[in-house]
């Protein structure tokens, strides 16, 4: 089984001439905006491997000379793959890192458990599983009283000098372009030191120790400290820091974001992949740097960010406007630019369709979905229990309103979601109705209450949930969908819980996908055998839920589609995405508009999940609720096609097709 395909999910196929120049000349002309050397791959394996290969080179060069080679890293998820490379090396081929000094970037402070530090994940990461002798391992000391902190600090740094200083450090980048744990604000001088970690960073962090057991501060390598290393590796994989890492490479040095720094380096490099790089200039807008070679969603990218410069519609735009802004090809290809935009308005145009289901006995040529067959079967796949009516709440309406037979499927129970105060509310409401209604006389019930107020009084943080608890949290999460799907005319034999076994630890950190995941869902899908089937397309982390639950879905129909599956043939695929991010415009196929009335009744269906509105555990740095978010990013959407000199509606949801690979 395929595991792995959200992964060649590929929206936007980059023609290997914006990422990989044939020489120094061409590489020249399409880095110019970029004030940091930066080496593209196509995938986070090619990437680790060839950074691999450097700092291989360099051990080996220093054993050669009988000399250590001193190396500073972190432990962020952008280093994981690296650290496995490294790892493999060590098993597979041999390589030694007997000469090799480690200085640990940073470590949280106060330190109270010592699975909870830095350094420990280190080490379980990279550190035991090599032949790094532990007297050439150094760490700052998370457990130090404070007034011994500043000397402590300064030990460290005096510890680097004393071994030539570093040679190679590697890190990742925080979303506010941290560094080490160099928060916005640090100067380009400032050496080890204690700092308090902001809220961002936290909610960075806590996807590895989980938010609860991060300590408040951390004692980190300061940016002059890593400044003064011969090599500096940034390493950055995923869509999500594609906007971090545009700011550190091509905007101005600032203090309000540490990475760019490195703009004062000499010797420092950028890793990316290439969903890492969609922002950067040569990538996002090659027009501006070299002859492109063109293609429909480029046009349409280029054209909508010409209207956004230019603040017009499309078919205002002037061979004035294509010629001053880089897009004078466009003109020599098209003739003019009244052609170019005709062609883009069309192509925008008939993304829209207040049919998502097809609309039947119509004409389907230009429309996102096919007339036929009327009605369909159609499976909404939702990561948690409110996925759905987040992402596609408006469709969703609309599908059953229209007369097809939607099913909702949630893909995981979402327990670790819900807040200990839901599981004591509901509990009350138990124990009431014992009391009022059975004369208290249902020892479960009053054994059960006992058993978890008592739990829930001596829970520490960090403590895992009982079985029980859990699924407590998971009936009150499956309750909420029921309700959601009940306001949305979805029969509950159409509710599908599928609660995948990869989520079910009850800790953040999930188990890998496996063939009894992909096989519930590969039951439910040659039981309805649907028309449709919509999907998540968050794919920014790539251990994330949303993804996990996508890659499960796309084998399921992997393995039906080489089977030979008839209903397969007849079925079409669509991806949405939740409540932080939408589509970019060049790649939406189908737009669903939605009226005011639709929208209100969209914000009712998210409003039923109450588990996950202000208490929920999982918000995240966004300060707005979750119909809050939804409801901007929607708005937003259509507001951005209005902009366009297209039809004006109130909200808009958008899909993209997947086609089976």
């Amino acid at each position: 089984m395929r595991t792995n395909l959200s992964s060649q999910i590929s929206l936007n196929r980059v023609s290997t001439k914006y990422y990989k120049p044939e020489n120094t000349i061409e590489r020249s002309v399409l880095t110019r905006f970029e004030k940091i050397p930066t080496n593209i791959y196509e995938t986070v394996e090619e990437g680790v491997a060839c950074i691999a290969d450097e700092i291989i080179r360099k051990i080996q060069e220093r054993q050669r000379d009988g000399k250590f080679c001193t190396i500073a890293a972190g432990t962020g998820a952008s280093l994981r793959p690296l650290f496995a490379e490294l790892v493999r090396r060590h098993k597979e081929d041999g390589i030694s890192f007997r000469n090799v000094v480690v200085f640990n970037l940073y470590e949280y402070y106060p330190l109270t458990e010592p699975n909870h530090s830095s350094f420990n994940q280190l080490n379980e990461l990279f550190l035991k599983q090599v032949d790094i002798d532990s007297q050439n391992v150094f760490t700052l000391n998370g457990t130090i009283p404070q007034d011994g902190v500043i000397e402590h600090c300064h030990l460290y740094e005096q510890r680097i000098k004393t071994y030539g200083g570093i040679d190679i450090a590697i890190m990742g980048i925080g979303r506010e372009g941290n560094i080490g744990m160099n928060e916005p604000g640090s100067t380009a001088t400032s050496q080890t030191r204690l700092i308090l970690i902001d809220a961002t960073s936290r909610s960075e962090a806590a996807h590895n120790l989980g938010i609860d057991n991060l300590p408040p501060c951390s004692i980190t390598m300061g940016v002059g400290s890593i400044m003064e290393a011969r090599k500096v590796f940034l390493l950055a994989w995923g869509e999500e820091k594609a906007d971090i890492i545009k700011k550190a490479v091509e905007d101005k040095i600032s203090d309000a974001l540490p990475a760019s720094y490195l703009q004062m380096h000499q010797n420092a490099t950028v890793c990316i992949d290439l969903p890492t790089a969609a922002h950067l200039t040569r990538i996002q807008r090659p027009w501006l740097v070299t002859s492109c070679e063109w293609n429909d969603k480029l046009i349409r990218s280029a054209i909508v960010w010409l209207c956004l410069l230019t603040k017009k519609p499309i078919l205002k735009l002037t061979n004035k406007d294509y010629n001053e802004n880089g897009l004078s090809e466009l003109l020599a290809l098209y003739g003019s630019a009244y052609n170019v935009n005709i062609k883009i308005f069309n192509d925008l145009q008939h993304t829209i369709t207040g049919w998502p289901g097809g609309k039947p006995n119509a004409d389907d040529t230009y429309r996102p979905e096919r007339a036929k067959p009327f009605p369909k079967r159609v499976v909404v796949f939702s990561p948690h229990p409110d996925d759905d009516v987040i992402s596609m709440g408006g469709t969703i309406r609309r599908l059953v309103q229209q007369g097809h037979e939607v099913h909702v499927a949630y893909e995981t129970s979402g327990n670790i979601a819900v807040g200990d105060e839901e599981v004591v509310r509901f509990m009350h409401f138990i124990n009431g109705f014992n009391q009022l209604f059975d004369d208290n006389k249902n020892e479960t019930i009053k054994g059960m209450y006992a058993e978890i107020k008592k739990f829930l009084m001596n829970k520490k943080e960090g403590d895992m949930d009982t079985r029980d608890i859990l699924t407590i949290k998971g009936l009150i999460r499956r309750g909420e969908a029921r309700t959601a799907c009940t306001y949305n005319q979805i029969p509950l034999e159409r509710v599908h819980f599928l609660d995948l076994p990869f989520y079910e630890t009850g800790r953040i950190e999930k188990n890998p996908i496996s063939e009894a995941d992909i096989n519930i869902v590969l039951d439910l899908l040659r039981e309805v055998k649907p028309h449709q089937i919509y999907v998540a397309g968050d794919l920014a982390d790539p251990h994330g839920t949303h993804r996990v639950c996508t890659d499960a879905v796309l084998a399921a129909i992997d393995e039906e589609k080489n089977a030979g599956a008839e209903w397969l043939k007849d079925c079409r695929i669509w991806m949405y995405r939740g409540a932080w991010a939408e589509w970019e415009i060049e790649n939406i196929e189908m737009a669903v508009p939605l009226s005011p009335e639709e929208l209100r009744a969209k914000r009712n269906s998210i409003l039923k999940h109450q588990s996950q509105m202000e208490s929920a555990p999982f918000l995240g740095n966004d300060e707005r609720l979750f119909w809050q978010r939804s409801e901007d990013r929607n708005r937003g959407t259509a507001s951005l096609y209005d902009s366009l000199g297209l039809a004006c509606y109130e909200a808009m949801e958008a899909f993209v097709e997947y086609k089976p690979l």
